[in-house]
């Protein structure tokens, strides 16, 4: 049950209030001055304030006021019976939510606080949002690189420099940006992504830029482009190695001058985003190779950060492990599930080429799909199983006698493709790049040393 606390010196407005309320299933308290309010709400917390102009001592802006100061959410609906637009607007501005003349008509009431409790539901709605949001996008892991990231994250954010990403597929580069504008001084307002891989390029105009109605065949309204949304808030252009060198042109004309025209439109607009980009390519190796313009490249890259791979922190895979069995646990409404310590040891072995995106996909797929609350390493998928427990001290081993150096070069070598054909779930033609090596000469090598492929 609401409750709506009724501040009026009239006593018969007061209780003809109390009565109207408490018949549509209100609970009411009332006071006859602003200070008696002040000291109620000590120990009262009411969902909604009607609160009169005109009262003796403290009046109701003061008393406003001082609400506003101790409780900046509180709702408040003033009421005066000698109103003028000049009290309304001042009370507007000190954060009333609605202003109500006298005499008062019983449908405005009503549907005056119907609308505040609206508001008040959705601005409670949108905060449990953005706080189950910000627990998907949690940066997990102590390991040294994650806390070194975490502290670049700290120190740039709060500044206004652009930022570069970089990392493989998978590795949690949208989070890095989610983190670096939920700590920014633009958080409150948008965070608008864009995948520049997944735009067709003759649609990619008008994706960022909006276009204008008849700019071409199907445009038959107007429509804001991302730049035009994100105006006051972060803008995240992911995978920009994959945008066209004609799109990357106008991209650097709009950074340069923070304004742009829309599709088939005259009109300019000026924009104030700040630009977060990320990529899973060499950008310089892409500028050498002349598929990325170079002054683009350095006016993105003020701020780098690199994503490490999940292979490059194992530590962190047990920590990463539970916590999404934890979230999908909870998403999927399961019992609460646990993973054994041989799953967890073989979760930690295993060389993750898909890094977090993957680990977080079989664990919801053991989620969902695993009957037994305790999940062991039978549960796991065959590749994952098998995966071979690693040397933690990062030192390769060697035997005390009876190895040569060409022995040992060799038996080094196949442990070494073994290990990238892995990462690179058995694909020649991937691992050959990785390696830098011929793919038809990796291909005799994994023939000579008789390395099985999994198919």
């Amino acid at each position: 049950m609401k409750t709506i606390l009724v501040v009026d010196d009239e006593q018969s407005i007061r209780e003809s209030l109390d009565g109207i309320l408490q018949d549509e299933g209100f609970r009411t308290i009332s006071a006859e001055t602003g200070e008696d309010a002040l000291a109620m709400l000590g120990a009262e917390n009411p969902d909604l304030i009607l609160l009169d102009i005109w009262l003796p001592g403290m009046d109701g802006l003061e008393t406003l006021h001082r609400i506003r100061e101790n409780n900046p959410e509180q709702l408040v609906i003033m009421m005066s019976g000698h109103g003028t637009i000049e009290t309304a607007v001042k009370a507007t501005k000190l954060g009333a939510y609605d202003f109500i003349e006298k005499p008062l008509s019983l449908e405005k009431v009503l549907i005056s606080i119907e609308n505040a409790l609206k508001v008040s539901r959705l601005v409670e709605e949108n905060r449990t949002l953005k706080a189950s949001m910000a627990k998907e996008y949690e940066m997990v892991g102590t390991s040294p690189a994650i806390q070194n990231l975490k502290e670049q994250i700290t120190i740039a954010a709060p500044t206004s420099g652009w930022v570069l990403i970089t990392g493989e597929n998978g590795t949690g580069k949208e989070l890095v940006a989610r983190a670096i504008h939920h700590y920014s001084k633009r958080s409150d307002k948008p965070f608008v992504e864009v995948n520049c891989a997944a735009i067709p390029e003759e649609l990619i105009e008008s994706e960022l830029f909006g276009h204008e109605k008849g700019a071409f065949t199907g445009a038959t309204t107007q429509r804001k482009g991302k730049f035009d949304q994100a105006n006051e808030g972060t803008l995240f252009l992911d995978e920009i190695g994959d945008m066209s060198l004609k799109t990357q042109a106008k991209i650097l004309r709009i950074l340069q001058e923070r304004k742009f025209e829309r599709v088939g439109g005259n009109r300019t607009i000026e924009v104030d985003v700040r630009v977060i980009a990320a990529t899973n390519k060499d950008l310089e190796k892409q500028i050498r190779e002349g598929h990325f313009r170079q002054d683009l490249y350095y006016r993105l890259n003020v701020l780098p950060f690199h994503v490490p791979p999940l292979r490059e922190r194992r530590e962190d895979i047990p920590l990463l492990a539970k916590h999404f069995l934890a979230f999908f646990c909870s998403k999927e409404s399961r019992e609460t599930k646990s993973l054994e310590q041989d799953a967890l040891e073989a979760l930690a072995a295993y060389n993750w080429p898909g890094n977090v995106r993957e680990l977080k996909n079989i664990v919801e797929r053991l989620v969902i799909m695993t009957p037994h609350r305790s999940i062991s390493l039978a549960d796991l998928p065959p590749g994952i199983q098998q995966a071979e427990p690693r040397n933690h001290e990062g030192k390769a081993y060697i035997p005390d006698s009876g190895v040569s150096l060409k022995q040992a070069r060799e038996d080094f070598e196949k442990e070494f493709i073994l290990q990238k054909l892995q990462e690179n779930d058995g694909n020649i033609s991937r691992t050959a790049e990785a390696i830098d090596m011929e793919r038809s000469n990796l291909h005799r090598k994994i023939k000579s040393y008789g390395i099985e492929l999994k198919k």
